[in-house]
């Protein structure tokens, strides 16, 4: 994106007649900048070649516009945009609950299940809560959570530090990250499942 432009993602592009300046800046279906000419001159240009001129960058001065086959150019930039939302992450956050008085077997099942999720890739936030008394026992909560973070570190990391909130801080809240190591893998089997 250009200085004050728009990007060329922009779906409202001006073809051929619908361009409104007088004077264009033209680059060439080969990316080949042509310098600033008169519109009836660019669009001579376009007609002479069976093409198309489309203005990309409508706030420049002059504007930016390309000679091109528009239906093409929509349809490359169209599939530019499916595989930018492809490679962005859906992160979606997924939330487990504790307490300070887990048994060891609640304690591993929820472990099993932050470890699945941070191994698909999706960040974990865990929340320890105190109830009652076991506020005034945080230490509980503490040990809690370093034992928690000595278990999932080769799985995942902390983002941040760990948020005591609530009034007396009753409530510790985590939020774990897949480790690079499990990113990678999981593209990896994104990729074998695309190209067999």
């Amino acid at each position: 994106m250009k200085k004050g432009g728009k990007s060329i993602n922009n779906k409202n592009w001006r073809v051929n007649e619908n361009i409104k300046a007088l004077k264009v800046r033209v680059i060439d279906e080969n990316k080949r900048n042509l310098g600033i000419m008169p519109i009836k001159e660019a669009l001579k240009l376009a007609r002479e070649k069976n093409l198309d001129l489309v203005e990309i960058v409508s706030n420049a001065s002059p504007p930016v516009c390309y000679i091109v086959d528009y239906g093409k150019f929509k349809y490359e930039q169209q599939q530019k945009e499916k595989e930018l939302k492809k490679k962005q992450q859906s992160s979606v956050l997924k939330e487990i609950r504790l307490s300070p008085k887990i048994n060891e077997h609640d304690y591993q099942t929820k472990l099993n299940q932050i470890k699945e999720f941070l191994e698909t890739g999706q960040r974990v936030r865990v929340t320890i809560m105190m109830r009652g008394r076991e506020s005034i026992h945080k230490e509980l909560g503490v040990n809690l959570m370093e034992k928690l973070i000595k278990n999932i570190e080769e799985f995942g990391y902390l983002e941040g530090k760990p948020k005591f909130l609530g009034e007396s801080g009753h409530v510790i809240q985590l939020t774990f990250l897949p480790s690079k190591r499990i990113i990678k893998k999981e593209e990896e089997r994104k990729d074998e499942v695309k190209n067999p």
